[in-house]
């Protein structure tokens, strides 16, 4: 197999060789049966996550919740998040996805159920703490689980289908939640209550679901032949192969490791728009004379752009080989769009711009989650991806807070956005950084030049 070391070109000794047709039937049956199921799952994770937005509308009025208290209390989630991610991927990486994966959905599919039921701020911040805790794990541990299946060379592809659930769930539930909080006074709920209750039941009962149709490898599979178990077990050994002297198996190297920190950083700076923009886009829209079914209809242009741009910035990430100038390109225009958008003179530019940012964030997700399994592996990756995304998704906690904290002060959205452009073309910046502090010295065929 040919393999290189060209971390300057934003990848690390991926696989060149070409799939065999045999190959390519058993990937693309295992990604028929697995990327759907898990993109659905992620989606409803999405959903239950990001539809606070939403709730926001007429919850704020009926709480009595300032932006500074709303952006708080939106963020907070992420502190659960970051606690508890580590644990909560090693402890995946111990009993087996279908069980832990399981658990994770049950959990956090009726802690957002009960969020219809909080009465003020504080019960408000306890719900949503819980619920990042209660979720810690799941985005990592599906990384972790697309490695059990498919190699390096086709990673940024999958887990940017994967990913794609997320614009997707924007897409479908901002119609869907503009829907539902039309059930206002149904049975003497407000709006927003049924909006947590009908968007947190179906994780609990898709948990359930993972029991039976989640294998937690491979091997485990009945649906796959001896021959097509052999295929990929080849192909993912063929990988490993080929990282014997810079890739981490265990777990205090790998949380110790200036890449894994400065992935991190990176995410950080893309989690920070993501969030800034989906908890505060609703608001924004509805702030221009929008009603709520409008802002619900309106949503679904940005999202379902995002979508789309994210599954082709992936194949286009591997069709090249390269990993970091795909996530520094589409961080910067993220950053863009979100300048433009507070600086463009209608709503309909407006729209337009954040579109454009929306693109740019989304797109840079599957090249980036294509990168640390290329150094991490077994606890390590566990480890690492968890701790990566752990540091990111302080973003998501910074990133609405910001906002929120910005616009209570100054009564505008504007240097909020400039602030949320700010942090996403550092992420950008970084990644540069990151290439460049990577590019390999003296002979690019070996694999001691990984930690030059």
């Amino acid at each position: 197999m040919n393999v290189a070391t060209k971390w300057g070109d934003g990848w690390i000794m991926e696989a060149t060789t070409d799939l065999t047709a045999q190959e390519r039937r058993a990937f693309a049956k295992a990604a028929r049966r697995l990327i759907p199921f898990m993109m659905l799952l992620y989606l409803v994770s999405f959903l239950d996550r990001v539809n606070v937005g939403f709730a926001a509308l007429t919850m704020n009025v009926d709480l009595g919740f300032s932006p500074e208290v709303y952006g708080w209390g939106a963020g907070i989630f992420f502190i659960g998040y970051f606690l508890f991610e580590v644990p909560s991927n090693l402890v995946l990486e111990k009993v087996g996805a279908r069980f832990w994966i399981c658990r994770i959905m049950i959990t956090w599919g009726l802690i957002s159920a009960a969020t219809a039921f909080a009465t003020g701020p504080t019960s408000f911040f306890i719900l949503r703490f819980l619920l990042g805790a209660a979720e810690a794990g799941f985005l990592p541990g599906m990384i972790l689980y697309l490695g059990y299946w498919f190699p390096l060379a086709m990673r940024a592809r999958y887990i940017a289908l994967f990913m794609a659930a997320v614009p997707i769930a924007s897409a479908v539930g901002s119609p869907l939640s503009a829907l539902i909080m039309e059930t206002h006074g149904l049975l003497g709920l407000a709006g927003w209550q049924w909006l947590f209750i009908i968007e947190g039941l179906p994780a609990v009962l898709l948990g359930l679901v993972v029991l039976f149709l989640l294998p937690n490898g491979p091997v485990d599979a009945r649906w796959l032949d001896v021959e097509e178990r052999r295929i990929i077990a080849a192909r993912l050994a063929a990988d490993r192969e080929g990282y014997p002297a810079a890739t981490h198996h265990n777990l205090w190297p790998a949380l110790g490791d200036a890449r894994v920190l400065m992935l991190g950083l990176i995410y950080f700076g893309l989690v920070v728009g993501l969030y800034g923009i989906g908890l505060w886009l609703p608001q924004i829209i509805h702030a221009m004379g929008y009603g709520t079914r409008q802002v619900g209809l309106i949503l679904i242009l940005p999202y379902a752009l995002s979508a789309l741009a994210m599954l082709i910035w992936g194949r286009h990430s591997d069709h090249t080989g390269e990993r970091m100038l795909h996530v520094a390109g589409a961080a910067f225009l993220g950053a863009l769009g979100l300048v433009a958008s507070v600086h463009v003179s209608s709503p309909v530019l407006a729209i337009a711009a954040v579109t454009c940012a929306s693109v740019g964030i989304y797109a840079a997700l599957g090249p980036f989650w294509a990168v640390p399994p290329l150094f991490l592996r077994g606890t390590a990756a566990a480890a690492g991806i968890a701790l990566i995304n752990s540091i990111g998704n302080l973003g998501g906690f910074v990133g609405p807070y910001a906002v929120g904290f910005i616009k209570q002060a100054t009564d505008r959205f504007t240097a909020g956005f400039e602030l949320l452009a700010a942090v996403a073309c550092t992420a950008g910046l970084l990644t540069l950084v990151l290439r460049a502090m990577l590019r390999p010295r003296g002979n690019l065929r070996t694999a001691r030049s990984l930690g030059s």
